[in-house]
């Protein structure tokens, strides 16, 4: 197993759009009291003296939607400036990002994935059940203009909606400094529709691609697991990030810490998560803490997702909204 240096941080769990593979059902959510959630002085201590003494040095800022975040700019300054600290990106379905792209940027920021599921503003309502194409499009550009390098576009493609812009999709890569990465749809808390219509793997995708334009090996600056190409002669690249069909459990290099405090090993097993923030507001010693987390790394490979049936019974009890994408 790799050495786990990457945490992936939900800073909220609300978020305002409704996608269909990440908030599937409106009405079944409770969202978290602000109270509930980590407060940034909480979650800079978590940082600062559990995560960066165990190696874990890279940080991604999720939600839910996290400019949703009251303070984020803030946040992220001195996230970005305690020492130690080697990576901070963020991850936003970009709605308020033509207005934000330039305070993240000066706060420190420098990469950043945005969601962009369709180039049909009709299919992109279909997929993210709000109007809001335009916005995110503009979100965007500004991010572009801005300076953010890497600039990421994430692509969730869902069979019968979006699989058919692919092309179009990845052709976005031609002339523009841009990374798109199509991400293989996944069965986090939308289990009737992921059985009603499955899933496209990215070997089908990348024949696809292959056909029209070429493929190479690529590379971008990133903690993630995308496979990377590039079509020859593009300014960006292309990911495909392939949890389904081809399970990458063993270069897993990440926790996810929930907006509300738990720390989970595994995105596909809600086995072994615990609970960092009830003890922090008792005032449990740190170190204790830090002994706990260090615990759950040890035991992390047994509780991947390879290892599922030994922690998820039947669906997943929480969205991925809840658990932060």
């Amino acid at each position: 197993m790799p050495v786990v240096n990457y945490l992936r941080i939900s800073l909220i769990d609300r978020c305002n759009f409704r996608c269909q593979y990440c908030m599937p059902s409106e009405a079944e959510l409770a969202w978290l009291q602000t109270s509930e959630r980590l407060t940034d002085p909480e979650l800079l201590t978590l940082i600062e003296e559990v995560f960066l003494p165990l190696g874990i040095n890279r940080f991604r800022l999720t939600g839910g939607e996290p400019l949703l975040r009251p303070g984020l700019e803030q946040l992220i300054h001195t996230l970005c400036r305690l020492p130690g600290v080697e990576d901070v990106a963020l991850t936003t379905n970009g709605f308020n990002l033509a207005q934000k792209a330039q305070p993240l940027y000066d706060a420190g920021l420098r990469r950043i994935n945005i969601s962009l599921d369709s180039l049909d503003a009709d299919t992109f309502k279909q997929i993210t059940g709000r109007d809001r194409w335009q916005q995110v499009w503009a979100g965007i550009q500004a991010a572009y203009q801005v300076g953010f390098d890497p600039l990421k576009l994430n692509v969730v493609v869902i069979p019968g909606v979006n699989e058919g812009e692919v092309e179009e999709l990845a052709a976005l890569t031609l002339e523009r400094r841009w990374h798109v990465r199509f991400i293989e749809f996944m069965p986090i808390g939308n289990g009737p529709l992921f059985d009603q219509i499955g899933w496209v793997d990215s070997e089908t995708l990348r024949q696809r691609i292959r056909a029209r334009f070429g493929l190479e090996p690529g590379f971008v600056a990133g903690n993630g697991p995308a496979d990377v190409f590039r079509i020859p002669g593009a300014q960006g690249t292309l990911g495909f990030i392939s949890q389904m069909s081809e399970c990458f459990c063993d270069r897993c290099n990440r926790m996810r810490l929930s907006s509300e405090g738990w720390l989970r090993p595994c995105l596909l097993n809600e086995s072994g998560q615990i609970n960092l923030r009830d003890p922090l507001r008792a005032g449990i010693p740190i170190e204790h803490l830090r002994q706990q987390v260090q615990d759950l790394l040890a035991i992390k490979p047994d509780i991947h997702f390879k290892g599922r049936d030994k922690g998820i019974q039947g669906a997943y009890r929480r969205t991925m909204s809840q658990i932060g994408g």
